[in-house]
């Protein structure tokens, strides 16, 4: 099982190509430009690299959000033709979820990506990746006082890095892991989860998830 796994939804442009959970290759970039300049050329590097094409890829799994709302279209609207194309399955993967396969020892996983104006999203995991509860998407004073009711937790994410000294002041026995940065390759990983549970999308039905409206749309409503 071949997988092409793209991550578009934060500042890195990351692709990868996977067997099964196995790591065939990535290819990751952080230049500035927008991901729709460096994407396809990504992909098409990185099959060459591989003396692979399309036609060998099984299945593909994209990063859906939440994350930069520019970067989740990009990459959602990027995917739906190779999967039409392909005539194959996409696994439809959250950021947060993305971010919580970088942690590895904690009875709680809290990924916590910035939304800017002190806002950020939340997603809380058990140790096996399951999701404990709804995600969150509010000010993080908000998100802590939701937090606060479990118990060994490592936060993840660059909301985390953002907001560690308050995190560390108000919930006891919060850890922390360097590794804040998403990943293709974990959304490869868990993509292949979602495979063997037979819980895949088509190109008709990925879509993108917000969890809140953009600056420009909330201006408009204003």
């Amino acid at each position: 099982m071949k997988i092409l796994a793209i991550d578009t939804s934060s500042s890195i442009c990351s692709v990868a190509i996977l067997e099964d959970e196995k790591i065939i290759d990535k290819n990751e970039l952080n230049d500035g430009k927008t991901h729709s300049e460096n994407l396809m050329p990504l992909v098409d590097e990185l099959l060459k690299r591989n003396s692979l094409d399309m036609a060998q890829i099984n299945m593909l799994a994209c990063s859906v959000g939440p994350g930069s709302f520019t970067g989740i279209r990009i990459g959602v609207s990027s995917i739906k033709p190779i999967a039409e194309v392909l005539n194959v399955k996409v696994a439809s993967v959250t950021s947060l979820e993305t971010l919580a396969k970088n942690v590895t020892d904690a009875q709680t996983i809290v990924s916590l990506i910035d939304a800017r104006n002190n806002q950020v999203y939340c997603g809380i995991f058990d140790k096996n990746y399951n999701k404990k509860e709804d995600y969150l998407a509010d000010d993080i004073n908000v998100v802590i006082d939701n937090i606060k009711k479990y118990d060994d937790v490592i936060c993840v994410g660059n909301g985390a890095v953002l907001h560690k000294d308050l995190l560390k002041k108000n919930i006891s026995n919060c850890k922390f892991t360097e590794d804040n940065n998403q990943s293709a390759v974990n959304v490869g990983k868990i993509g292949y989860k979602k495979y063997l549970e037979n819980n895949l999308e088509t190109a008709d039905t990925i879509m993108p998830i917000y969890l809140r409206k953009s600056q420009a749309e909330r201006l408009k409503k204003n």
